[in-house]
């Protein structure tokens, strides 16, 4: 062989151990690549922005009945026990169970972009006149946007006491399907009595469903 053939040899052999300390540097440092980049996207802009703070003008506006507070009473085996929400009113946290214990309740899940919820909520304020203190009719807004619930509210006229879900606990517990509005029925003591998966359509369908299922005549 020739000495420029040699020379040819060596060069290439050398070529190949550069090649392979470069593939072992790389695959030394990938897992600490890989984690940097799952940092940065953990972090970075897949965070969703948290929700504005509601000014407390905007709540006063909405004049909103005040949440029920919690009475002592007996609390059954219920699907919504351990469930705490912040009331529209105040900002405050509800603990939804035993906040309405005590007696009968409907609950509406309903959000501030929902047609039918806009013409069912009059009816059940209606509704909840005439019922005085036999029932509760608590509202339960099943969005984030706090604010454009309490503007949507305060369009309608409507002074229910509410609390808002902005992860629909309550339509996961009850095992209601991903559609609004929704009324959950609950006996006195927590139980759900029924789960109505339509929008009333009058004051006397609310009445009618309410004394069938609950004993209540309103």
């Amino acid at each position: 062989m020739s000495a420029e053939a040699t020379r040819g040899n060596i060069w290439w052999r050398w070529v190949l151990v550069a090649v392979i300390v470069a593939v072992a540097a790389v695959v030394a440092l990938w897992p600490q690549l890989t984690r940097t980049d799952d940092k940065s996207t953990a972090t970075g802009s897949t965070t969703a922005p948290a929700e504005p703070a509601v000014a407390e003008a905007d709540r006063a506006a909405a004049a909103l009945a005040s949440c029920p507070q919690p009475t002592g009473a007996a609390v059954g085996d219920t699907p919504l026990r351990g469930i705490t929400l912040d009331c529209l009113a105040d900002g405050k946290p509800v603990d939804l169970v035993t906040a309405l214990a005590g007696k009968p309740a409907l609950i509406n899940l309903w959000a501030y972009w929902c047609g039918p919820c806009a013409e069912e909520l009059p009816l059940l304020q209606q509704f909840s006149q005439q019922a005085g203190t036999a029932l509760t009719v608590l509202t339960v807004h099943s969005d984030p946007g706090t604010g454009k619930a309490l503007s949507r509210l305060s369009g309608l006229g409507i002074h229910l006491p509410g609390v808002v879900d902005p992860n629909s606990k309550v339509r996961a517990a009850v095992g209601a399907p991903a559609v609004l509005p929704i009324s959950v029925l609950l006996r006195a003591d927590g139980t759900v009595a029924k789960v109505v998966v339509r929008p009333f359509r009058s004051v006397e369908d609310i009445s009618d469903t309410v004394a069938a299922e609950l004993g209540v005549r309103a």
